[in-house]
């Protein structure tokens, strides 16, 4: 008897857990009526852990919205690198086709594929784009448009409104507006903001206009380009993506048919470019407030299933890291508490004080204050504050002030661009239990359009065909 125990013990270790080897073969259980597919760009395992811990450390809270949700793991390669982009990862996401890093809902010879967004739309759903970023951004765009290359932002704005989507919320007013207006990036004179009144869009530019509406069709553009960071947002002028989110759900939800809605936590992926933990800390802090929004509409009409997933983690993000040569087993979740700006705003700060025309000393002790001052780091080395006298840049200069921060909380960075590490998987709703396990990026869009029983081929053959004849 004794071995014969040993033997089944031993048995259903090797097996592992009886639920995750059931799972994926479970029987069919009716498909949702919504789906809500919300993606965090760029957040990556160590992310979790990070909004985690620092909860912890500052209220007591142990979860986060997800936890409990946590089904799965995806993995990000695209066609042609071990590393993926925005737009070859979301492409997979949205199509279930691998396809080139740049490319915009199409595969690797360039031809169009089917996105979830367009066979909702073939059957009848409403349906909607929430982003931080530019709605033209690569996220948002692989679901609603076609183009060889991410950068063709302006055709992509115009593919956007002509697929008469339901909601589309973001920022990317800059893509809209004719090149004779300010700050436009067109470079002809299509005035999109007319395009989209002609085809009966209210249209919505700030915090306060999106609050008196919840009705579709809707556009609203809150910004020139990219949303501002959590850290940095002027709540009074643009609105929060939990906000955004509830809008558009409740402007889907008069569908009876139902709805696909498409959430991305834009600027989690900037703020891992630019290595700033706080600001990326506090963006996820804003996509777990959408994530609440989410699941109490799916805990309502029990018919909606929502879906979390990155594209890809962005810089390689470390709790702990060297110090003067030195490993120390601690990371401090209290040297991000006092941060209230981005590096980019405290860089255009800087930058401020470096333009002015007082002396050199001057200047050196205002750069100092305002480090103090945004970021509670008051030992600044002379080698840093140096450096942020000297550097120049685009970018470099915010590049200068996230190590500062990151030195403190004893977080460490490996890139400035994505990884290749897997990213967590989390469901709820009817057909969560489809997504449990490890899988490609590709499963994701290939699972939901199987529930949604969408027909993803015959999209991508009417799109050729249409391409054909043009």
């Amino acid at each position: 008897m004794t071995r014969l125990l040993l033997a089944l013990s031993l048995l259903f270790t090797l097996a592992g857990p009886l639920h995750a080897q059931r799972a994926p073969n479970a029987p069919a259980e009716d498909g949702p009526t919504n789906v809500i597919l919300m993606i965090p760009d760029g957040f990556g395992p160590a992310s979790v852990t990070m909004a985690r811990d620092f909860l912890r450390w500052r209220d007591g809270t142990t979860e986060l919205p997800y936890d409990s949700l946590h089904v799965g793991s995806s993995r990000t390669f695209s066609a042609k690198s071990r590393i993926t982009d925005s737009a070859a990862g979301g492409t997979a996401l949205a199509t279930g086709v691998k396809t080139y890093n740049g490319a915009i809902a199409v595969d690797t010879t360039k031809r169009p594929v089917g996105t979830l967004l367009e066979g909702a739309q073939r059957q009848g759903l409403a349906t909607g784009l929430v982003a931080t970023s530019r709605i033209t951004h690569a996220t948002p765009a692989v679901f609603s448009s076609h183009v060889p290359d991410r950068d063709q932002e302006n055709e992509i704005a115009r593919q956007q409104l002509n697929k008469e989507i339901d909601v589309l919320l973001g920022g990317g007013r800059r893509h809209f507006l004719p090149e004779t207006m300010a700050n436009s990036a067109r470079n002809d004179e299509r005035n999109l903001f007319e395009t989209a009144r002609r085809k009966g869009y209210q249209i919505v530019e700030t915090a306060n206009e999106l609050s008196q509406t919840n009705t579709a069709p809707l556009l609203g553009l809150f910004s020139d380009g990219h949303m501002a960071y959590e850290i940095d947002r002027d709540q009074t002028q643009q609105p929060s993506l939990a906000t955004m989110t509830e809008t558009a759900i409740d402007a889907l939800s008069d569908t009876r048919e139902g709805y696909f809605l498409m959430v991305e936590g834009s600027r989690i992926d900037h703020a891992g470019h630019a290595n700033d933990a706080a600001a990326h800390l506090h963006d996820i802090f804003a996509f777990n407030e959408a994530v609440n929004v989410a699941l109490d509409a799916a805990h309502r009409d029990e018919n909606t299933l929502v879906v979390i997933v990155s594209d890809h983690e962005t810089g390689g993000l470390t709790l702990g890291r060297n110090r003067n040569g030195e490993g120390i087993y601690s990371w401090h979740p209290d040297a991000l508490a006092d941060v209230t700006a981005s590096s980019a705003a405290i860089a255009d700060s800087i930058r401020a004080h470096r333009s002015s025309n007082a002396d050199p000393t001057t200047v050196r002790q205002r750069i100092a204050d305002t480090l103090t001052r945004l970021t509670g780091v008051s030992d600044l080395s002379d080698e840093r504050l140096d450096r942020l006298v000297d550097v120049e840049g685009k970018y470099t200069l915010g590049k200068a002030v996230s190590p500062i921060v990151n030195r403190e909380a004893l977080v460490g960075w490996t890139s400035h661009a994505h990884t290749a590490v897997d990213v967590s998987l989390y469901a709820y709703g009817p057909g969560a239990n489809r997504f449990v396990g490890n899988h490609d990026n590709t499963y994701v869009s290939e699972a939901l359009a199987d529930l949604l029983d969408l027909n993803l081929t015959s999209v991508t053959e009417a799109l050729r065909t249409t391409e054909a004849s043009e």
